[in-house]
């Protein structure tokens, strides 16, 4: 079966894609089926992508490779991307492969939102107050 559930919501101009279990090399492929087409999306549009990792259990070297792959892809268009809400053993594997120095982590999905689109946290606070 598969080791990662992934779903995808809109805020505004902004996707948050929001995968859930373990990235490893079963699923790190599963993961590039869904986040590489966003990436093509959003550099034309010059939108944001925010991955909300606060369910990412671990993630391996092959998973990095593919958030490496939208990180240039999506530097390359001038667009934003960002990694939030990392659980502990995730943040130490993003330490260790200096992989926080490549994207930009945020500690809450709000603050990453906050950070890519003003309009895009605008309606994430506004869906969770309601």
């Amino acid at each position: 079966g598969r080791t990662v559930q992934i779903t995808t919501q809109p805020f505004a101009d902004t996707i948050v894609v929001v995968p859930v279990g373990r990235i490893d090399h079963r699923s790190a492929a599963d993961l590039e089926a869904v986040l590489l087409p966003l990436v093509s999306q959003s550099a034309e549009r010059k939108a944001a992508l925010v991955l909300d990792f606060a369910g990412v259990e671990y993630i391996s070297s092959v998973g990095l490779r593919v958030l490496m792959i939208a990180a240039r892809q999506m530097r390359a268009a001038g667009a934003g991307l960002g990694v939030a809400a990392l659980q502990s053993v995730v943040a130490e594997i993003f330490a260790i492969s200096r992989f926080d120095k490549v994207l930009t982590v945020d500690a809450t999905l709000d603050d990453a939102l906050a950070r890519v689109s003003d309009a895009a946290q605008a309606a994430y606070r506004g869906r969770r107050s309601s």
